[in-house]
């Protein structure tokens, strides 16, 4: 059913499919038992997935990765399809449009998209009331925060774009992840060099031990997100500084600027340009880093997230040494059951 569904949504720009479809479920989900029964079909029931990580508790550990829900505008909706957690943002200190349209593209050929949204969100302060709001309801979803710099803002001075995202978002997400892996934002990935990460990851990890003694609560988990182009000794230099910080975590990996090896044809990806690849195609490059990182420092927990599709490659990811799986492009191909497909199927093979 929803392959039939898929192949004439396919029909239509995908940036204007995504938001016709969030905002429909947003519609159906206003009606209680509507929400009720869509959340029967789509959650596992039960306690057996939880899982503690980050001195959080998950209620399972497949999420929804930042980029889906960039505004904090569908968290009751996606709640109901099963996440054990979903990551907003990502979130910069104002507001911004992000890059022109069209700037998401579909490739079925390798169950793939290329983005370059560009960091288009309403801005930190907007994003915190609202998650705000959302914590009213006591909902035991895990709210991820993923922060950035805005465009216009120099790199000399990132930083303190880190800083006043984490500080408008402190009381209002369970848990950070500092984005400098997007391709999209011209220069981000400068950012992860050794010196220019430690000055914004120790600054954050100072202002989070201020804030945590002030309002008298527990620092928030700090995490990084890393891109899958980055080399053995770059991945090198990352561990050991995460190690030398006490980063909380990794998220490996965001989009690849790679096009290798690629069914589409070289005409259409041309013709798409720039932005980040995500899916199937990132998806070996993905495990082998959560591998490397596993194997080289397993005190560091790992969000792994690229190429999720089915139960059995998440079942990899967690076999390479992550705690925690994200979907998104898993989730455009794959529908909205994909959670409770992953979660069945990896119970599933546990049993046999």
């Amino acid at each position: 059913m929803y392959n039939l569904l898929r192949n004439i949504l396919f029909v239509f720009p995908a940036e204007s499919v995504h938001y016709f479809s969030m905002n429909f479920l947003k519609l159906i989900c206003r009606v209680g038992f509507l929400r009720k029964i869509i959340a029967a079909m789509f959650t596992v029931p039960g306690r057996v997935h939880e899982k503690e990580v980050f001195n959080l508790r998950f209620k399972n550990f497949v999420g929804l990765g930042a980029g889906f829900d960039k505004n904090a505008r569908y968290l009751h909706e996606l709640e109901a399809l099963g996440f054990g957690f979903i990551e907003i943002g990502t979130v910069t200190p104002k507001p911004q449009p992000g890059n022109d349209q069209p700037r998401l593209f579909r490739l079925p050929k390798d169950k793939a998209l290329i983005n370059r949204m560009g960091f288009n969100n309403h801005g930190a302060e907007v994003i915190a009331e609202r998650l705000r709001n959302w914590k009213k309801k006591k909902s035991s979803l895990i709210i991820g925060g993923n922060i950035g710099k805005n465009k216009t803002t120099p790199n000399e001075d990132a930083w303190q774009d880190y800083e006043k995202c984490f500080d408008e978002l402190f009381d209002c997400v369970d848990y950070f992840v500092v984005n400098v892996s997007s391709p999209n934002t011209p220069d981000l990935r400068a950012l992860q060099e050794k010196d220019a990460l430690k000055k914004i990851l120790t600054r954050l990890q100072d202002l989070n031990k201020q804030k945590s003694l002030s309002i008298g609560t527990i620092k928030k988990p700090l995490l990084l997100k890393i891109a899958p182009d980055l080399s053995w000794q770059q991945i090198d230099d990352i561990i050991e500084l995460a190690t030398e910080i006490n980063l909380d975590g990794l998220v490996a990996t965001n989009t690849t600027v790679s096009r290798e090896n690629l069914k589409t044809s070289s005409e259409e990806i041309t013709a798409i340009g720039q932005g980040g690849l995500s899916g199937l195609p990132v998806k070996e490059k993905s495990t082998s880093i959560v591998r490397y990182i596993h194997q080289k420092a397993p005190q560091i927990p790992i969000i792994a997230s690229g190429g999720i599709f089915a139960a059995a490659d998440a079942t990899e990811k967690l076999n390479a040494g992550a705690l925690l799986v994200q979907v998104w492009t898993g989730f455009i191909y794959e529908g909205p059951a994909i959670s409770k497909k992953i979660l069945k199927g990896q119970k599933e093979s546990q049993v046999n």
